[in-house]
C-alpha cells in the first residue's frame, strides 16, 4: 500500500467518524470504557467534536506525513498510529477527563516521532522542529490550550493527550535504536 492509499484511507475513516451515529459508538467516554468497551481508547482518535475539527486534524495528518515522509512506508506509519492512538487512549484513563475525542494527541506523537527520526537521520531541521514541540507542550502544560481553537472545536483543549502522544512519539522512535544497541551488545557478549 501506498503512502497516497494510506492517506485516502485515513481521511475516509475520518470522515466516516464524524457522523453523529459512528460518533456515538467511537468517542473515548470514560464511563463507557469502564463498562466493557474497551475499543473506544482507539477510536476516540478517530471521531471529533466537530467537522471543523475533523478537517483541522486531517488537514494535519496530511501535512505531518508529507513532511516525514523520508522516514517510513504505509504498513508501519499504519502501525505506528495505531501504537499512538493506544498510548493516547490508555493514557487518558490517568487523567481527569470523561469524554475525548480527536486525532491531536497521535499527531502529536507523529510529529515527535518525525522530529527524532529527522536528527537521528541527521536531516536539517530535525532539532528545530523538536524544539519548537518541546515548547509548544510546555507552553500549554504551563498557560494550557489555546483559546481560540476550543472555540473552534467547540470543547476545552486536551492538552494531556497532546503531552501523552508527544512522549510515546520519542519512545516509538528510540525503541528501534535501543533494540539494536541491545542486540550488538549481546553479539559482543556471546
Amino acid at each position: 500500500m501506498s503512502i497516497r492509499t494510506f492517506l485516502i484511507i485515513a481521511i475516509t475513516a475520518l470522515f466516516i467518524a464524524q457522523w453523529p451515529v459512528a460518533q456515538y459508538w467511537l468517542a473515548w467516554d470514560r464511563s463507557a470504557i469502564l463498562d466493557g468497551e474497551v475499543w473506544r481508547i482507539l477510536t476516540g482518535n478517530l471521531t471529533h467534536t466537530n467537522w471543523p475539527h475533523m478537517i483541522m486534524n486531517t488537514m494535519a495528518l496530511a501535512i505531518i506525513t508529507f513532511i516525514y515522509r523520508l522516514h517510513y512506508s504505509a504498513r508501519p506509519y499504519s502501525l505506528l498510529i495505531l501504537a499512538l492512538s493506544a498510548v493516547v487512549g490508555l493514557g487518558i484513563i490517568a487523567t481527569d477527563i470523561q469524554w475525548y475525542a480527536g486525532l491531536s494527541g497521535v499527531l502529536h506523537g507523529l510529529f515527535a516521532w518525525g522530529a527524532v527520526r529527522d536528527i537521528q537521520t541527521k536531516q536539517k531541521g530535525g532539532w528545530l522542529l523538536m524544539l519548537g514541540l518541546v515548547g509548544k507542550i510546555a507552553s500549554e502544560q504551563y498557560f494550557g490550550g489555546s483559546a481560540s481553537s476550543a472555540a473552534l472545536i467547540g470543547a476545552r483543549i486536551a492538552i494531556e493527550a497532546h503531552l501523552l502522544g508527544a512522549i510515546a512519539g520519542v519512545v516509538c522512535a528510540l525503541i528501534p535504536v535501543i533494540l539494536k544497541k541491545s542486540l550488538n551488545k549481546n553479539k559482543l557478549l556471546n
